[in-house]
């Protein structure tokens, strides 16, 4: 009979315990992180234009990673035959949350941006856990210093407000404020759909500055592979992920659902093919609201697709 890893030591089933990602061990000492990932939290939603609520996300994306801690044997993929994720040399800490500083944007965004070179200087890589989509701004910030990064962004919006009613930080903001960065080398915006927040000169400025928009429609046209194609090869990647890329059929605990929505496997293997043909040197998933959806199932896509975007990332990784 195959033996399992759950044959010796702790159970430590889903539903007991304490909710850290994926049950990975709690590192509260910044100074002391020793992995090769590290998940932080970032409880902020003062730059949301109208639902507010993903400063609950990364309690509900921690608690729904659970149902995903794989005991002491990893993940096996049979499509794939792989075992992500494998114990032996899986080497994952989840430091908690950037601390917040309620209704101070420029501060909270400042403890994030410190949280996220923390890991960059223990030589992890950062997932961080949204919160709203301006906490996008102090993750790219963070970068400075390290070599250049294209970011890949798989949103229903644009994010390319480069002002409005005086706002430069908001979850509108993000992508343009990155593509003033003299290290990001380029954008990929991929699932833009539907009426934006961002209006016909945000594009056309998006465009002017290294982006390259690609619609759901578009990314189906194309296919996987001729869509991996538009984006530059051999490239440290930022990837920035926000739940309402998904369609609201899967996805509906976000605050701006946008309808026409990609599906589960068509993120998944636009994601697995990124990180085969470059690094993934940093990532975050934004705009879980879970107050806006009782059942969960945004959550569990949230954690189910950053476990598997963490086992693909290290999987395709040179191994040194």
């Amino acid at each position: 009979m195959t033996s399992h890893g759950y044959e010796s030591g702790r159970l430590n089933l889903p539903f007991v315990g304490i909710c850290t990602f994926g049950k990975y061990p709690y590192q509260p000492d910044w100074n002391a992180i020793d992995a090769d990932v590290a998940v932080l939290g970032a409880p902020f939603d003062f730059g949301t234009q109208w639902r507010s609520g993903a400063r609950m996300g990364p309690r509900a994306i921690r608690e729904a990673s659970t149902l995903f801690s794989f005991g002491h044997a990893g993940a096996y993929d049979f499509e794939d035959d792989i075992t992500y994720l494998p114990a032996e040399t899986t080497r994952i800490v989840d430091i908690g949350d950037a601390d917040i500083v309620h209704t101070d944007t420029i501060e909270s965004h400042k403890r994030i941006e410190f949280g996220v070179r923390k890991v960059l200087e223990a030589g992890a890589l950062p997932v961080v856990l949204g919160g709203d989509h301006s906490i996008n701004i102090p993750c790219i910030n963070a970068f400075d210093g390290e070599e250049p990064i294209h970011v890949v962004q798989i949103d229903a919006h644009l994010d390319f407000v480069d002002e409005r009613h005086g706002v430069r930080y908001g979850h509108g903001n993000p992508m343009r404020r990155a593509a003033e960065k003299p290290y990001v080398t380029g954008l990929s915006q991929i699932g833009i759909r539907n009426v934006s927040s961002t209006a016909r000169d945000g594009y056309e400025a998006a465009r002017q500055m290294g982006s390259d928009i690609v619609s759901v429609r578009q990314a189906r046209k194309l296919g996987t592979d001729s869509l991996l194609a538009k984006i530059p090869k051999g490239k440290r990647y930022y990837l920035t992920l926000d739940i309402d890329a998904f369609d609201p059929s899967i996805a509906p605990g976000t605050g701006t659902p946008s309808h026409g929505g990609f599906l589960y496997y068509e993120v998944l293997e636009l994601i697995d093919g990124v990180s085969q043909q470059g690094d993934i040197v940093g990532m975050d998933l934004v705009e879980v609201a879970p107050d806006y959806d009782p059942a969960g199932v945004t959550s569990v896509l949230a954690a189910q697709i950053l476990m598997n975007t963490i086992g693909r990332v290290l999987h395709h990784r040179p191994k040194s």
